[in-house]
């Protein structure tokens, strides 16, 4: 394919800016966000949830864009047959998988018509991703929340995945605050900017009120493995009693929280993703076993501490809850 630049990007997709709602997934980014976001004339995106609730926060937000393209996030190690017909159902504009790169999924993806996107933090993961197929890459820098495949700041990691991607479309992910984080990437090459913890602090976002009073007030981030059982990626949090607890000596968290997490990356395969969301009640800041669930609007308020908190470097520029179009509109460069 034919790489655009900022221009054919948001030409491409119909955008009115170069601006990417990150598919935050477990529930946070469900209709209201993704639809509100693309309304505005950004590029929403459903992050992943369980099969049938999430095509149907699919069809919601496509209607909430009123004919304005959605995109959708699949998280590799949870992707199921009934997640990639949703996609295909809704018509989504772009699928973006994150956490691995699955020339399976990409082939059954491209197989059926869609638009795929695979996660990088590097330029041998970018090299690889491109050589399974993929469309276009997401960089992902190391400032970014949740869980990471960056290893670098965005702005020294970009130039180097920018020399390997040839014609391909390189979205970049990771410090995205304000207008001028989003037109400095432009300025260095990136297609367009991913925005996630600002979209976090949205309305329409479904994360718990105490979760996001919490990102707007926290002044730190934690890179650790202590939210991994079933899902081991290194992840970004801000503090909470259970990292308070267990990242004292070491933000990666103790041996045994990190041992467990390797030993059961299996689930991941096997569970279903919404397993983990239910487990979430039964875990408890004294003891180092956690899931990569997060709190989300409803659940009683002291799943926020038992619960990853995920959120980016720019929680410390990030300080109000504002409605998802006047996110974007903060956003858009001029």
């Amino acid at each position: 394919m034919t790489a655009p630049g900022a221009d054919g990007f948001v030409d491409r997709f119909g955008l009115e800016c170069p601006v990417v709602q990150a598919g935050m997934g477990g529930g946070v980014a469900g209709d209201a966000l993704a639809g509100a976001v693309s309304a505005a004339g950004g590029l929403g995106t459903v992050g992943m949830m369980a099969p049938r609730v999430f095509s149907e926060a699919l069809r919601k937000a496509s209607r909430r864009a009123a004919g304005r393209p959605v995109a959708a996030n699949l998280l590799v190690p949870f992707i199921r047959q009934a997640h990639v017909d949703a996609c295909v159902e809704a018509n989504v504009a772009l699928v973006v998988l994150h956490g691995g790169i699955s020339p399976r999924w990409i082939a059954r993806l491209r197989r059926r018509g869609l638009t795929v996107f695979v996660t990088v933090g590097t330029p041998e993961e970018a090299i690889r991703g491109l050589a399974c197929g993929a469309d276009g890459l997401v960089l992902q820098g190391s400032e970014a929340g949740g869980h990471l495949l960056g290893v670098e700041p965005i702005e020294r990691a970009l130039p180097g995945v920018l020399d390997v991607a040839g014609d391909a479309p390189v979205l970049a992910a990771g410090g995205v605050a304000d207008a001028q984080d989003v037109r400095r990437l432009l300025d260095m090459g990136a297609t367009a900017a991913v925005a996630g913890t600002r979209f976090l602090l949205t309305e329409e976002s479904a994360a718990h009120p105490e979760y996001k009073r919490r990102v707007v007030g926290a002044e730190r981030t934690l890179l650790t493995l202590l939210f991994g059982l079933g899902w081991p990626l290194r992840h970004r949090v801000i503090p909470s009693a259970a990292t308070e607890r267990w990242c004292v000596h070491s933000e990666l968290g103790p041996r045994i929280g990190r041992v467990s997490g390797r030993l059961s990356a299996p689930l991941g395969r096997l569970a279903p993703l919404d397993a983990m969301g239910r487990l979430v009640a039964l875990q408890r800041p004294g003891l180092p076993f956690f899931t990569p669930a997060l709190p989300l609007a409803g659940m009683p308020e002291n799943t926020v501490d038992r619960a990853a908190l995920y959120a980016g470097e720019t929680t410390r520029r990030l300080h109000d809850v504002i409605p998802a179009a006047q996110a974007v509109a903060r956003l858009t460069p001029t």
